[in-house]
């Protein structure tokens, strides 16, 4: 299975994500600059997080108009995975790849601390090897992570299971105080309908090594690889 980074100007998390993924899948990966005009050859591509662009206008308004991200699109509507961590989900949002938009936090400042995540879908490309309901601990650090969309996509997000992950308490519990940012129902990362696509805020290669004194993160990269496998027989 080979993985795709995107790198836009102003991403800081691309050598993360393309380190954790080599560490937990033991697949290749490369990185793809924001000017390619083709992800011919991959088989996921990553949006990783930072600062694309500066965040000038809007977090991922810019990155969005990005050479790269034509192909990006095209290969996500035919099914190709495509994950979006933190500035690389507001990028999903940008694009019309995912629904909703990030506004600023609710206490209007930079986050940078461990959360917990219930997950909502373990049937997904990206939590196949997790178990519904389970809890885990994977940091966030941003400033726009606030996930809002209007009542009735929120209720179509809810009716098609495309809630993946809500922020929640160490036992489980998805209250208002567990959420660090305001976003409407807790959520903390969403899938298209189709499932191939998702963006989450939290960063999971921040949390895949034993090193770091956290592995949770690597079940999102150890799903991705399980469900290629399936798919390839």
């Amino acid at each position: 299975m080979k993985f795709g980074v995107v790198v836009f100007p102003g991403s800081n998390c691309d050598a993360d994500c393309l380190h954790a993924i080599k560490v937990v899948t033991g697949q290749p990966a490369e990185y793809i600059w924001h000017k390619s005009g083709s992800v011919e050859g991959y088989d996921c591509i990553v949006l990783p997080g930072g600062f694309s662009y500066g965040d000038y206008l809007r977090c991922g308004a810019i990155a969005r108009f990005s050479p790269v991200m034509a192909p990006v699109v095209e290969f996500a509507q035919k099914g190709g995975l495509v994950l979006g961590i933190c500035n690389g989900f507001q990028v999903l949002t940008e694009a019309g790849l995912l629904p909703g938009a990030l506004h600023r936090n609710k206490n209007l400042s930079f986050l940078c601390h461990d959360t917990f995540l219930r997950l909502e879908n373990n049937t997904s490309p990206f939590t196949t090897s997790g178990n519904l309901g389970s809890v885990i601990k994977v940091p966030i650090a941003h400033g726009e992570g606030n996930y809002y969309v209007n009542s009735d996509t929120l209720q179509q997000l809810e009716e098609n299971n495309q809630v993946v992950f809500r922020y929640c308490t160490k036992d489980g519990e998805i209250t208002p105080e567990a959420n660090p940012n305001g976003s409407v129902n807790n959520i903390a990362g969403i899938c298209n309908k189709q499932g191939n696509v998702l963006g989450m805020m939290p960063h999971p290669e921040r949390c895949a090594e034993e090193i770091l004194g956290n592995t949770d993160g690597q079940m999102i990269f150890k799903s991705l690889l399980d469900t290629w496998q399936r798919r390839c027989g």
